[in-house]
């Protein structure tokens, strides 16, 4: 974690792109001593949004199965993805 004060964006913007491109990590910027902005790359943030997406539907998923409500079988499972893979294939040879 880095943490620079909301002065140095100004001042060192292609140091702190290149420090998040580099890392993955975010700049933390802070005003008046208090923390302020959140700086980082935009595939890290693309791959962090990607990630909290998937877990909210995994933490849902997981309700609904602690409630007893049912899904797919291993076998219809299987089926779908098949399906889907199918349709990837010939989708590209068109």
């Amino acid at each position: 974690m880095k943490i620079k004060p909301s002065a140095a964006i100004r001042n060192n913007y292609n140091e702190i792109a290149e420090f998040c491109k580099e890392t993955g990590e975010p700049v933390y910027l802070t005003k008046n001593g208090e923390g302020d902005l959140v700086v980082m790359d935009i595939e890290a943030f693309t791959r962090r949004e990607s990630m909290l997406k998937l877990r909210e539907q995994l933490v849902a998923a997981e309700e609904d199965r602690l409630n007893g409500k049912q899904g797919f079988s291993v076998e219809e499972t299987v089926s779908l993805m098949q399906k889907a893979v199918h349709e990837v294939i010939d989708a590209k040879r068109k």
